[in-house]
């Protein structure tokens, strides 16, 4: 965060040309920020911040936090998720507090993919900034979305799920118009459906929970 407060300003000149110095950030006041999807996560104690002689304050607050997001897995594993983090200062409208983004999104898309170090599930794709206003009990309040998209990696899902729910169901086609006997062909159905029964609880084990649109691959 960085903002002025034109009442803490020096000539260097007449302090041993000290032009910035490190102050506990309860000393002067600093920009109340809220993350409004946070449910859960850890405060930083970096309680300091850096002022320099033109009354310029500088604060940085790495934080680990958890949110909430909507997630739309139709398309599992194939789907692509919009996630958006909201900041906010809802202490103060407008009329006092204005937040502005200092770079552009393709400088934060650029840090976010050298942030991005975990070679995991999630691959992250892009990176939108929102600066609007939001109504909020007849005053404005000045907020900034940071939408952020990631796309689910499949290859462990078709692997292990739908590779062998393929084979299972080309099994039971070449054992159904097989020349085989009635007593071989009951044999086979008996063993394919206790194959398709593990893979259904191993489905349902991984499957994401929805209750509006569950996915297409659980459906069928």
């Amino acid at each position: 965060q960085e903002w002025k407060n034109t009442l803490a300003t020096w000539d260097p000149q007449d302090f041993c040309n000290i032009s910035r110095i490190i102050l506990p950030t309860n000393t002067y006041w600093s920009p109340p920020i809220f993350i409004l999807e946070r449910v859960n996560g850890q405060n930083s104690n970096l309680d300091y911040m850096v002022v320099m002689h033109n009354g310029s304050f500088n604060s940085t607050q790495p934080l680990q936090v958890t949110l909430t997001c909507s997630l739309m897995i139709f398309k599992f594993p194939f789907d692509t998720q919009m996630c958006n983090l909201t900041i906010a200062s809802l202490l103060y409208p407008v009329t006092d507090l204005i937040m502005k983004t200092r770079r552009s999104p393709a400088e934060m898309m650029k840090d976010s993919q050298s942030y991005f170090l975990t070679d995991g599930e999630w691959k992250f794709t892009n990176l939108s900034i929102i600066e609007y206003m939001e109504q909020l009990d007849n005053e404005k309040f000045s907020m900034i979305t940071y939408v952020i998209s990631m796309k689910r990696r499949p290859t462990l899902y078709v692997l292990n799920l739908i590779l062998p729910t393929c084979a299972l169901y080309l099994l039971d086609m070449a054992v159904l118009f097989g020349p085989s006997s009635l007593e071989e062909k009951i044999s086979f159905q008996i063993a394919i459906i206790l194959g398709s029964s593990m893979l259904a609880v191993i489905l349902n084990n991984i499957l994401p929970t929805s209750s509006n649109k569950p996915p297409v691959i659980g459906t069928h």
